[in-house]
């Protein structure tokens, strides 16, 4: 070991390096600095997620101040406020998250359920699977209705297993990200749910803000969503929204909740009061608010309709490209596309590709044969549609697949042009 002591140093100096030496058997390690890490030119983000973020929300993620200042609880007070616009709900019971989408969806089902709660998940994705099996983690009993891929549920199949389960809790997931499959029945799963007395849980995670989704009017229970889709913030900070009816049963539960940072009673001393829960991510909260406040300054109605406008392009160049939508229109998100793939060409290779090559980055899909493009917050610019509907038909031409590039680009331009025209 090298000798970090001095002939000057005194006794008790050399004590202290050989001391400090030896507590640091694990050396130092040399890494690379992130521009030498991170390509030349920024990606596209143009997968399911996480989304480009505007300028003001960068800007916000790069301040820190107090999280139990009086600057803070104003943010805070105002980020609820912006939630429940965007929610559609007038909900007190609005919290955010220290965690991705899928720590809301926890904190929904760990709240929600326990040991012996019966709970119903509508399954028919990864997704909605997720959240089955966080209600088996916690102990509930869960039934499962299997939904076939590329399909939506039977009303009257879902009627039958809640008169035959009684579930307490009812999940469902708005969009189904991983086989791009939009739940479009959900007013209806949620009134049948509600008749027989169960609360409705809904994973908005890629359809907040995208397309119409009212919580009050629709009697949903819990509304959770991420930032980093629709809203086009960070990731890393969500939102959930409990109605009057699930916090009641939040808050008279006689079995504590498992999960200490995911306890919505505790989270509510932060959200609500503006006490200690922990420290909370407050960059990530101000970047939140400013993702909620150019929502409200755009409007719901017309962010619905951009999005529409874009995603409907999009699907009408890729199809004239020559490739295959891969959910049927009935049931067809349109926030996040999903793409068949020829025969040949894997989702790996196409990502790979089109990342490399042409600093777009799109994403596959959990084993299915597909790629994903989204359509979420600022993913839905006309500039970003050229440019992706571009590189994905030359990437096709460099993997081999025939591909008609020009027509592609054409209907792109000429769907926009006509909804623009309406």
């Amino acid at each position: 070991m090298t000798d970090n002591t001095r002939p000057t140093d005194s006794p008790a100096q050399q004590r202290a390096a050989a001391t400090t030496a030896a507590a640091l058997p694990v050396p130092c390690p040399g890494v690379d600095p992130l521009t030498s890490i991170l390509p030349d030119e920024p990606l596209l983000m143009m997968g399911a997620g996480p989304v480009p973020i505007p300028d003001a929300v960068a800007k916000a993620n790069s301040v820190v101040i107090n999280h139990l200042g009086d600057t803070m609880a104003r943010v805070i007070d105002q980020v609820k406020s912006m939630a429940r616009y965007v929610f559609q709900t007038r909900s007190n019971w609005v919290l955010g998250v220290a965690g991705p989408g899928s720590a809301a969806m926890e904190m929904a089902v760990s709240n929600l359920a326990w040991p012996g709660t019966r709970v119903l998940s509508i399954v028919n994705g990864f997704f909605s699977g997720r959240m089955a099996e966080m209600a088996r983690r916690v102990g509930a009993e869960v039934t499962t209705l299997d939904v076939a891929d590329r399909e939506i549920v039977s009303l009257d199949a879902l009627a039958q297993v809640i008169e035959r389960t009684r579930p307490e809790v009812v999940t469902v997931v708005h969009g189904e990200t991983s086989n791009t499959v939009w739940n479009r029945q959900l007013q209806d799963i949620v009134r049948i749910a509600k008749a027989s007395g169960a609360l409705v849980v809904v994973d908005a995670v890629c359809t907040l803000s995208t397309m119409p989704l009212e919580m009050d009017a629709w009697g949903i229970d819990v509304v959770i969503t991420g930032g980093q889709k629709g809203l086009s913030s960070i990731p890393g900070v969500s939102l959930i929204a409990f109605s009057d009816a699930a916090w009641e049963r939040v808050r008279t539960r006689t079995v504590p909740n498992t999960h200490w940072c995911l306890d919505a009673m505790l989270a509510e001393n932060f959200w609500h009061n503006a006490g200690y829960h922990y420290t909370a991510p407050v960059s990530g909260v101000l970047a939140l608010h400013e993702a909620l406040r150019l929502v409200c300054t755009e409007t719901l109605e017309k962010r619905f309709a951009r999005h529409q406008r874009c995603s409907l392009a999009l699907q009408s160049g890729v199809t004239a490209l020559g490739l295959q939508l891969y959910t049927p229109e009935a049931c067809r998100l349109n926030s996040v596309v999903g793409i068949a793939l020829p025969a040949g060409v894997t989702p790996r290779d196409v990502c790979n590709h089109i990342s490399q090559q042409y600093q777009v980055e799109i994403a596959g899909s959990f084993g299915l044969p597909i790629v994903r493009i989204g359509q979420m917050g600022e993913q839905c610019r006309e500039h970003h549609l050229f440019r992706t509907v571009h590189a994905l038909g030359r990437t096709m031409c460099d993997l081999g697949a025939n591909v008609d590039l020009p027509a592609g680009v054409a209907a792109l331009e000429e769907s926009l042009s006509a909804a623009g025209r309406r």
